[in-house]
């Protein structure tokens, strides 16, 4: 990937951090008037500072997503076999979702919700699992686990701080690190694939050399 390329994904997964956030925040404004960020209230200012979170949320999953591009390229150079780190993968996001449900049950009280442990997770489960299937007829069947990995392990991890806080917190982070974990995934390799048609596409019009 070039940086130009690299560019691309940077800016225009901050502006979808921006949006989703801004529309998830205001939804939350509306459902409780009371709800708002840094103790600001005022309608106009919250929106604006909900886009301004939204962007470093955006950041913050780019720094997730990249991170997780360099453990699975030393993982499949450590363990030399992709089924073993397919494995590993699969039992670790089906252990993050027992984990997070088990934790979030714990603390209902503190919560204040007795719901929030199990709908959470199936949430998670169930948006991953689609995102993750059309990343697998897209690509090939190989990249559904690792695309579940990150959409589970990678999203609960960057919004691990909301899952100590409340109900609308987890919502307000969860949601759109979600989103920027899956528009960088469904775009990884549309980028990789223009990379490589032009890079092939140089190499048979390039002259022979003497």
């Amino acid at each position: 990937m070039n940086l130009r390329k690299w560019f691309f994904l940077f800016w225009s997964t901050m502006a979808v951090g921006g949006v989703i956030s801004a529309v998830v925040g205001t939804l939350m404004q509306w459902i409780d008037p009371d709800f708002g960020i840094l103790g600001l209230k005022a309608t106009g200012f919250n929106l604006l500072t909900m886009v301004l979170v939204g962007l470093l949320f955006g950041a913050f999953s780019q720094m997730g997503f990249f991170s997780y591009l360099t453990l699975n390229y030393i993982a499949l150079s450590v363990l030399r076999k992709g089924y073993l780190w397919n494995a590993l993968q699969a039992y670790t996001t089906l252990f993050a979702l027992g984990g997070v449900g088990y934790m979030l049950y714990d603390n209902r009280t503190t919560l204040g919700n007795n719901w929030i442990f199990w709908v959470l997770p199936l949430a998670l489960l169930a948006a991953s699992w689609g995102v993750s299937y059309v990343k697998a007829k897209q690509t090939n069947n190989s990249a559904f686990i690792p695309t579940m990995f990150l959409l589970i392990v990678v999203t609960l991890l960057e919004a691990w701080q909301s899952l100590q806080s409340n109900v609308y917190s987890m919502t307000f982070m969860i949601i759109p690190m979600f989103a920027c974990n899956a528009y960088q995934i469904m775009w990884l390799h549309r980028l990789l694939r223009k990379e490589q048609t032009t890079g092939s596409a140089s190499s048979s019009n390039a002259k022979p050399v003497a």
